[in-house]
């Protein structure tokens, strides 16, 4: 991607502070764009890594107006009255004569910093599915985040950022991803699955991702991802460039006791290796040029 490319224009229309059960407090900031109608969402570890469009100083608008918004620079507490300057932290923004954010110390940019570019998976995520990966890696890219090194991978110790992407089944959305699965279940693999939906393997768009790195100002990105295809997308030069894949081994892989162990999910990563081309290193039993063209007759006869 180069920058000759537009992207879509992004917003960062709120941001408030969540104490999480894991440890850390994020930031969740929530993105209108026009592009389309959904609320994408950047997960930010750290305070300093401060949306660009929330900071921006607007005409007529007051310091409580500010606060409430979420663009507030330290912590809020009972009885705080001004947005742009922490008096307890001694910390205090400043803006261009245009209201424009002013990068200082205590302004997180130009850094290399740990991200998660991913993809909603309401199946995955919260309705505890074994068929996918994807809420696995959601969890693990906060841990991560948190820590400050996990075995030989560095971690972000307390900074980074998931962007949290609204496409569903990998763009193709929730009601066709059931029926996808029913097609597995049928003997198709989930590439299979979509291409028979009469929808692209891989529907995601990840231009809204790369403008709200952009716009958190983020330069330097270390991509938790196991797609090679993330890494080519999260380009952007010269405002945005992956410095680090940083893989996303299955916790299957490395613990008895943790991760998922099924044969579903066997299948699911196999599909990724053999299909999408997915740089996972363990060695899976892979199909047989045999086996492959037994599913392709199998996947036909259900059509």
């Amino acid at each position: 991607m180069t920058a000759s490319e537009t992207l879509p224009k992004v917003i960062c229309v709120a941001r408030a502070r969540i104490p999480t059960t894991q440890g850390p407090e994020i930031f969740l900031h929530l993105y209108a764009n026009d592009k389309d109608n959904k609320e994408h969402l950047a997960i930010v570890f750290g305070e300093d890594i401060r949306s660009r469009t929330l900071f921006k100083q607007r005409s007529g608008e007051s310091q409580q107006e500010r606060m409430i918004r979420g663009a507030y620079v330290g912590k809020l507490f009972p009885g705080r009255t001004v947005a742009d300057r922490d008096e307890r932290a001694g910390i205090e923004l400043k803006f261009s004569n245009d209201g424009e954010l002013i990068t200082d110390e205590h302004t997180w940019h130009d850094q290399d910093t740990l991200v998660r570019i991913h993809s909603e998976c309401y199946t995955g995520e919260t309705a505890w599915s074994a068929r996918c990966d994807c809420g696995e890696q959601f969890d693990r890219a906060g841990k991560l985040m948190a820590l400050d090194r996990e075995g030989d991978i560095k971690g972000g110790s307390g900074k980074g950022v998931i962007v949290y992407l609204r496409q569903e089944g990998r763009g193709i959305g929730l009601g066709e991803k059931l029926k996808a699965y029913n097609l597995q279940d049928l003997g198709a693999d989930t590439v299979q699955a979509n291409l028979m939906l009469k929808h692209p393997a891989d529907g995601r768009d990840f231009s809204l991702g790369r403008a709200i790195l952009i716009d958190l100002g983020i330069e330097k990105v270390r991509l938790l991802t196991n797609n090679p295809d993330k890494v080519e997308q999260v380009e952007y030069p010269p405002f945005l460039h992956c410095v680090e894949r940083v893989p996303m081994v299955p916790l299957s892989w490395t613990s008895e006791e943790e991760g998922i162990h099924s044969t579903e999910i066997e299948g699911y990563l196999r599909t990724k290796v053999e299909r999408m081309g997915h740089l996972l290193q363990k060695p899976l039993q892979l199909h047989t040029a045999d086996e492959v063209t037994k599913t392709s007759i199998t996947t036909r006869s259900i059509l």
